[in-house]
């Protein structure tokens, strides 16, 4: 079975070498105190791989594909060096890696739409992963309502990132209020968006019927829920809805791994219960729908 990892995160050599001393410079406080801090046992939260080490990560996994989510920077110049970045990795390797662009609103309206184009252009394929929680302006700002809309227009997907309201505290949770992402998706109904991490329940939440356009990854899943999410989710949700995504280079199982790893999250979609139209469709068939490929 081809397997699509829909969510990785991927930085270059300068962040790499020094990510704390590289944020410190670039004025990205917020990404330090999520991606550099260290648990209580001392071991890094997540590993800092290059291209090279990604791939060969996959390999091991058996992942045919990755795709590569921005970050919620903190400055619009940051959001442009990574889509750089992440157009030269895609240009590399364009049989195993897929990647979407970022932004930020202090941008300007025609700042982020130039940016999308230019990034369109050089061959990414979608929007994300986004938080404009956690980047300081609100969800119907309009340059990011425009950016929703030009999403829209060209088949582009959004990542969207949220966290559940129940879970527990950590340096660097940023509280995303559910309703914003129904008013959203609502709002954009061309928009195909995707709410990472589960989308924080939303669907279990209650009996209100969500918009057609939201789609879920599964990406931290063991950090936020036990293995019976699969079952319980694909019960109220469609398994055609739902994208296979890991967080790598996110440890999700820091209490057995001292690295990260794709292969076991994998192993526990396999265990999930779910039967096999159900598992081909999150571990490659919606991400290929939904990219094309």
């Amino acid at each position: 079975m081809t397997l699509i990892d829909a969510h990785v995160h991927l930085y270059p050599t300068e962040a790499n070498r020094d990510p704390a001393g590289w944020a410190a410079a670039a004025g990205e406080s917020h990404w330090a105190r999520l991606s550099t801090r260290r648990r209580k046992d001392g071991t890094p939260v997540q590993d800092f791989p290059s291209v090279d080490e990604l791939l060969r990560a996959m390999d091991r996994a058996g992942v045919a594909r990755s795709v590569l989510l921005g970050w919620y920077w903190e400055k619009p110049e940051t959001c442009r060096w990574q889509n750089r970045f992440y157009a030269a990795c895609v240009r590399q390797h364009p049989d195993r890696l897929s990647a979407f662009a970022t932004l930020h609103s202090a941008a300007g309206r025609q700042g982020v739409l130039d940016e999308l184009n230019a990034s369109r252009d050089a061959g990414l394929t979608g929007l994300g992963e986004l938080s404009p929680h956690s980047q300081g302006y609100r969800m119907d700002d309009p340059v990011f309502e425009a950016a929703m809309e030009f999403a829209g227009q060209h088949g582009l997907p959004v990542n969207l990132h949220v966290t559940d309201p129940d879970s527990r505290d950590y340096p660097g949770r940023v509280e995303t209020p559910l309703q914003d992402f129904v008013r959203v998706a609502r709002k954009f109904p061309r928009t195909t968006f995707v709410l990472a991490h589960w989308g924080g329940l939303l669907p279990l939440r209650g009996e209100e019927e969500l918009p057609g356009n939201i789609c879920y990854d599964t990406a931290a899943s063991p950090l936020l829920y036990g293995q019976d999410i699969w079952r319980k989710f694909c019960a109220r949700v469609a398994a055609e809805r739902v994208l296979f995504g890991s967080d790598y280079p996110l440890n999700v199982y820091p209490k057995i791994d001292p690295r990260p790893n794709m292969d076991r999250l994998i192993a526990e979609a396999h265990r999930s219960e779910l039967n096999a139209d159900q598992l081909k469709a999150i571990v490659s068939g919606n991400a290929r729908r939904l990219l094309k490929l």
